[in-house]
Protein backbone atom coordinates (compact mmCIF):
# COMPACT_ATOMS: atom_id res chain seq x y z
CA UNK A 1 0.00 0.00 0.00
CA UNK A 2 3.09 2.51 0.53
CA UNK A 3 4.22 2.30 -2.85
CA UNK A 4 0.18 2.80 -3.86
CA UNK A 5 0.09 5.89 -1.85
CA UNK A 6 3.23 7.22 -2.57
CA UNK A 7 2.15 7.04 -6.60
CA UNK A 8 -1.28 8.72 -5.78
CA UNK A 9 0.60 10.99 -3.99
CA UNK A 10 2.12 12.00 -7.92
CA UNK A 11 5.63 13.37 -6.55
CA UNK A 12 6.56 13.01 -10.55
CA UNK A 13 4.41 16.06 -11.08
CA UNK A 14 5.87 18.23 -8.80
CA UNK A 15 7.81 19.26 -11.95
CA UNK A 16 5.22 21.77 -12.37
CA UNK A 17 6.46 23.60 -9.72
CA UNK A 18 9.38 24.84 -12.01
CA UNK A 19 6.65 27.99 -12.28
CA UNK A 20 7.40 28.75 -8.61
CA UNK A 21 10.87 29.12 -9.33
CA UNK A 22 10.95 31.89 -12.11
CA UNK A 23 10.58 35.27 -10.41
CA UNK A 24 13.57 33.91 -8.15
CA UNK A 25 16.69 35.01 -10.59
CA UNK A 26 14.82 38.33 -11.56
CA UNK A 27 13.96 39.30 -8.11
CA UNK A 28 17.59 38.12 -7.08
CA UNK A 29 18.66 40.40 -9.29
CA UNK A 30 16.45 43.12 -8.09
CA UNK A 31 17.84 42.88 -5.03
CA UNK A 32 14.62 42.48 -3.64
CA UNK A 33 15.38 39.07 -2.07
CA UNK A 34 18.34 40.69 0.17
CA UNK A 35 15.66 43.05 1.25
CA UNK A 36 13.31 40.41 3.28
CA UNK A 37 16.98 38.73 5.09
CA UNK A 38 17.26 35.35 5.06
CA UNK A 39 14.60 33.88 2.61
CA UNK A 40 16.25 30.81 1.63
CA UNK A 41 14.63 28.86 4.33
CA UNK A 42 10.90 29.95 4.15
CA UNK A 43 11.09 30.02 -0.07
CA UNK A 44 11.85 26.24 0.91
CA UNK A 45 8.92 26.10 3.46
CA UNK A 46 6.28 27.81 1.26
CA UNK A 47 7.37 25.66 -2.08
CA UNK A 48 7.47 22.14 -0.24
CA UNK A 49 4.21 23.39 1.39
CA UNK A 50 2.66 23.78 -2.02
CA UNK A 51 3.89 20.03 -3.41
CA UNK A 52 2.33 18.69 -0.16
CA UNK A 53 -1.01 20.28 -1.10
CA UNK A 54 -0.28 19.41 -5.04
CA UNK A 55 -0.34 15.72 -3.92
CA UNK A 56 -3.42 16.41 -1.37
CA UNK A 57 -5.26 18.13 -4.91
CA UNK A 58 -4.13 14.98 -6.96
CA UNK A 59 -5.18 12.03 -4.18
CA UNK A 60 -8.73 14.16 -3.82
CA UNK A 61 -9.31 13.95 -7.64
CA UNK A 62 -8.80 10.39 -7.62
CA UNK A 63 -11.24 9.66 -5.20
CA UNK A 64 -13.68 11.46 -6.86
CA UNK A 65 -13.11 10.33 -10.09
CA UNK A 66 -12.18 6.39 -9.30
CA UNK A 67 -15.63 5.22 -10.87
CA UNK A 68 -14.47 6.54 -13.62
CA UNK A 69 -11.21 6.03 -14.04
CA UNK A 70 -11.76 1.83 -13.59
CA UNK A 71 -13.78 2.57 -17.06
CA UNK A 72 -10.73 4.24 -18.27
CA UNK A 73 -7.93 2.08 -20.40
CA UNK A 74 -5.04 3.68 -18.79
CA UNK A 75 -6.19 5.20 -15.71
CA UNK A 76 -7.67 1.93 -14.40
CA UNK A 77 -4.22 1.30 -12.96
CA UNK A 78 -4.05 4.10 -10.72
CA UNK A 79 -3.78 3.05 -7.02
CA UNK A 80 -7.52 3.42 -5.80
CA UNK A 81 -9.10 2.59 -9.19
CA UNK A 82 -7.26 -0.61 -9.47
CA UNK A 83 -7.64 -1.39 -5.55
CA UNK A 84 -3.90 -0.75 -4.25
CA UNK A 85 -5.47 1.80 -2.11
CA UNK A 86 -8.44 1.64 -0.11
CA UNK A 87 -11.01 4.70 -0.12
CA UNK A 88 -10.20 5.39 3.34
CA UNK A 89 -6.29 5.31 3.02
CA UNK A 90 -6.58 7.94 0.40
CA UNK A 91 -9.16 10.25 2.27
CA UNK A 92 -6.54 9.86 5.27
CA UNK A 93 -3.54 10.47 3.15
CA UNK A 94 -5.49 13.89 1.55
CA UNK A 95 -6.11 15.24 5.01
CA UNK A 96 -2.60 14.96 6.10
CA UNK A 97 -1.02 16.54 3.00
CA UNK A 98 -3.20 18.81 3.05
CA UNK A 99 -2.66 19.53 6.62
CA UNK A 100 0.87 19.62 6.33
CA UNK A 101 0.83 21.80 3.45
CA UNK A 102 -0.89 23.98 4.86
CA UNK A 103 1.21 24.37 8.00
CA UNK A 104 4.30 24.77 5.85
CA UNK A 105 2.57 27.90 3.98
CA UNK A 106 1.65 29.60 7.22
CA UNK A 107 5.74 28.11 8.40
CA UNK A 108 6.98 30.90 4.93
CA UNK A 109 5.44 33.88 6.90
CA UNK A 110 5.02 35.84 3.24
CA UNK A 111 1.92 37.76 2.95
CA UNK A 112 -0.48 35.99 0.63
CA UNK A 113 0.88 32.49 0.15
CA UNK A 114 -2.21 31.30 2.46
CA UNK A 115 -4.58 32.87 0.30
CA UNK A 116 -3.14 31.79 -2.66
CA UNK A 117 -3.06 28.62 -1.61
CA UNK A 118 -6.46 28.30 -0.58
CA UNK A 119 -7.49 29.63 -3.82
CA UNK A 120 -5.45 26.90 -5.66
CA UNK A 121 -7.34 24.27 -3.39
CA UNK A 122 -10.24 25.77 -4.20
CA UNK A 123 -10.04 25.95 -8.21
CA UNK A 124 -9.25 22.45 -8.42
CA UNK A 125 -11.97 21.10 -6.02
CA UNK A 126 -14.92 23.12 -8.28
CA UNK A 127 -12.51 21.50 -11.20
CA UNK A 128 -13.12 18.29 -9.89
CA UNK A 129 -16.89 18.57 -9.28
CA UNK A 130 -17.72 19.09 -12.41
CA UNK A 131 -16.24 22.31 -13.68
CA UNK A 132 -13.76 19.79 -15.76
CA UNK A 133 -16.91 18.66 -17.65
CA UNK A 134 -17.33 21.97 -19.31
CA UNK A 135 -15.49 22.70 -22.71
CA UNK A 136 -13.18 26.13 -22.82
CA UNK A 137 -13.78 26.02 -18.48
CA UNK A 138 -11.80 23.13 -17.93
CA UNK A 139 -8.73 24.08 -19.93
CA UNK A 140 -8.90 27.68 -18.14
CA UNK A 141 -9.36 26.28 -14.65
CA UNK A 142 -6.18 24.28 -15.27
CA UNK A 143 -4.25 27.12 -16.45
CA UNK A 144 -4.78 29.13 -13.66
CA UNK A 145 -3.06 26.52 -11.76
CA UNK A 146 0.25 27.64 -13.37
CA UNK A 147 -0.27 31.29 -12.76
CA UNK A 148 -1.37 30.95 -9.32
CA UNK A 149 2.37 29.37 -9.25
CA UNK A 150 3.91 32.25 -10.36
CA UNK A 151 2.30 34.32 -7.84
CA UNK A 152 3.38 32.22 -5.24
CA UNK A 153 6.95 32.28 -6.45
CA UNK A 154 6.43 35.74 -6.53
CA UNK A 155 5.02 36.20 -3.41
CA UNK A 156 7.67 34.04 -1.21
CA UNK A 157 10.40 36.33 -2.58
CA UNK A 158 8.55 39.28 -2.10
CA UNK A 159 8.99 40.49 -5.30
CA UNK A 160 6.03 42.35 -7.69
CA UNK A 161 4.02 40.17 -10.20
CA UNK A 162 4.65 42.10 -13.91
CA UNK A 163 2.28 41.79 -16.11
CA UNK A 164 3.98 40.55 -18.76
CA UNK A 165 5.27 37.83 -16.73
CA UNK A 166 1.36 36.73 -15.73
CA UNK A 167 0.21 37.39 -19.47
CA UNK A 168 2.67 35.15 -20.72
CA UNK A 169 2.35 32.33 -18.02
CA UNK A 170 -1.26 32.40 -18.80
CA UNK A 171 -0.97 32.03 -22.63
CA UNK A 172 1.60 29.33 -22.10
CA UNK A 173 -0.96 27.34 -19.68
CA UNK A 174 -3.55 27.54 -21.71
CA UNK A 175 -1.31 26.36 -24.64
CA UNK A 176 -0.35 23.43 -22.55
CA UNK A 177 -3.97 22.97 -21.88
CA UNK A 178 -4.91 22.85 -25.60
CA UNK A 179 -2.52 20.52 -26.24
CA UNK A 180 -3.61 18.21 -23.62
CA UNK A 181 -7.26 18.33 -24.81
CA UNK A 182 -5.82 17.73 -28.47
CA UNK A 183 -3.86 14.96 -27.26
CA UNK A 184 -7.13 13.36 -25.67
CA UNK A 185 -8.86 13.20 -28.71
CA UNK A 186 -6.12 11.68 -31.27
CA UNK A 187 -5.85 8.97 -28.86
CA UNK A 188 -9.76 8.21 -29.16
CA UNK A 189 -10.87 9.00 -25.70
CA UNK A 190 -14.58 8.64 -25.08
CA UNK A 191 -16.58 11.64 -24.35
CA UNK A 192 -18.01 9.68 -22.29
CA UNK A 193 -15.32 9.60 -19.80
CA UNK A 194 -14.37 13.23 -20.43
CA UNK A 195 -18.06 14.97 -21.37
CA UNK A 196 -15.69 18.12 -22.37
CA UNK A 197 -13.96 16.87 -25.18
CA UNK A 198 -17.71 16.89 -27.16
CA UNK A 199 -17.38 20.55 -27.00
CA UNK A 200 -14.20 20.24 -29.11
CA UNK A 201 -12.55 19.69 -32.66
CA UNK A 202 -9.23 18.57 -33.69
CA UNK A 203 -9.23 21.91 -35.62
CA UNK A 204 -10.18 24.22 -33.06
CA UNK A 205 -7.81 22.96 -30.95
CA UNK A 206 -4.96 23.20 -33.28
CA UNK A 207 -6.12 27.12 -34.20
CA UNK A 208 -6.08 27.99 -30.46
CA UNK A 209 -2.56 26.37 -29.71
CA UNK A 210 -1.32 27.97 -32.71
CA UNK A 211 -2.90 31.69 -30.92
CA UNK A 212 -1.34 30.78 -27.52
CA UNK A 213 1.75 29.93 -28.97
CA UNK A 214 2.34 33.28 -30.64
CA UNK A 215 0.66 35.25 -27.45
CA UNK A 216 3.10 33.18 -25.40
CA UNK A 217 6.37 34.49 -27.13
CA UNK A 218 5.20 37.88 -27.25
CA UNK A 219 4.33 38.44 -24.39
CA UNK A 220 7.65 36.87 -23.01
CA UNK A 221 9.41 39.19 -25.59
CA UNK A 222 7.72 42.44 -24.11
CA UNK A 223 8.45 41.35 -20.17
CA UNK A 224 12.20 40.78 -21.06
CA UNK A 225 12.16 44.21 -22.64
CA UNK A 226 10.34 46.19 -20.25
CA UNK A 227 12.52 44.33 -17.34
CA UNK A 228 14.77 46.81 -15.12
CA UNK A 229 16.93 44.36 -14.20
CA UNK A 230 18.60 42.79 -17.81
CA UNK A 231 21.68 43.84 -18.95
CA UNK A 232 21.21 46.74 -21.80
CA UNK A 233 21.31 45.09 -25.06
CA UNK A 234 21.11 41.69 -23.73
CA UNK A 235 17.54 41.57 -22.83
CA UNK A 236 16.30 39.01 -25.53
CA UNK A 237 19.37 36.84 -25.03
CA UNK A 238 16.48 34.24 -23.69
CA UNK A 239 13.81 34.35 -26.37
CA UNK A 240 15.27 31.97 -28.77
CA UNK A 241 15.22 29.54 -26.18
CA UNK A 242 11.55 30.19 -25.70
CA UNK A 243 10.77 30.50 -29.15
CA UNK A 244 12.18 26.87 -29.85
CA UNK A 245 10.76 25.55 -26.95
CA UNK A 246 6.93 26.40 -27.95
CA UNK A 247 7.51 25.62 -31.17
CA UNK A 248 9.20 22.17 -30.48
CA UNK A 249 6.12 21.31 -28.17
CA UNK A 250 3.89 22.80 -30.98
CA UNK A 251 5.68 20.50 -33.74
CA UNK A 252 5.28 17.24 -31.53
CA UNK A 253 1.76 17.85 -30.92
CA UNK A 254 1.13 18.06 -33.89
CA UNK A 255 3.31 15.53 -35.59
CA UNK A 256 3.36 12.72 -33.37
CA UNK A 257 0.40 13.72 -31.40
CA UNK A 258 2.21 13.90 -27.95
CA UNK A 259 1.54 16.29 -25.26
CA UNK A 260 -0.85 14.70 -22.77
CA UNK A 261 1.43 15.43 -20.07
CA UNK A 262 3.70 18.21 -20.07
CA UNK A 263 5.54 16.17 -17.31
CA UNK A 264 6.06 13.10 -19.33
CA UNK A 265 7.72 14.99 -22.07
CA UNK A 266 9.92 17.14 -19.51
CA UNK A 267 11.53 13.31 -18.93
CA UNK A 268 11.27 12.17 -21.81
CA UNK A 269 11.87 15.04 -24.87
CA UNK A 270 15.97 15.48 -25.04
CA UNK A 271 15.54 18.59 -27.28
CA UNK A 272 13.26 19.59 -24.29
CA UNK A 273 15.57 19.67 -21.55
CA UNK A 274 18.69 21.00 -23.98
CA UNK A 275 16.29 24.20 -24.73
CA UNK A 276 15.58 24.20 -20.88
CA UNK A 277 19.38 24.23 -19.68
CA UNK A 278 20.29 26.58 -22.47
CA UNK A 279 17.39 28.69 -21.13
CA UNK A 280 18.79 29.06 -17.60
CA UNK A 281 22.06 29.97 -19.08
CA UNK A 282 20.83 32.53 -21.26
CA UNK A 283 18.77 34.20 -18.19
CA UNK A 284 21.58 34.44 -15.90
CA UNK A 285 23.95 35.53 -18.45
CA UNK A 286 21.08 38.56 -19.77
CA UNK A 287 20.86 39.37 -16.20
CA UNK A 288 24.56 38.99 -15.53
CA UNK A 289 23.67 37.21 -11.72
CA UNK A 290 27.62 35.94 -11.65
Amino acid sequence: MLSGLIRLARPRDWTKNVFVLIPVPFAWAAGSMESTGFWLLPFLSGLFGFCLINSAVYTLNDLLDVEADRLHPRKQDRPIASGQVSARAAAVQFVLLLVIGLGLSLAAQRSGVIALVLVYVGINLVYSLGAKHVALLDVFMLSSGFVIRVLLGCALVVADASVWLLLCTSALALFLGFTKRKADLAAGLDPSHRPSLRGYSTTFLTHAMTICAGVTIVSYALYCKDSKVMRDGWELASLPFVAFGILNYLRLADTENIGGSPVEIAFSSRSSQVCALGWVAAVIWSLAIW
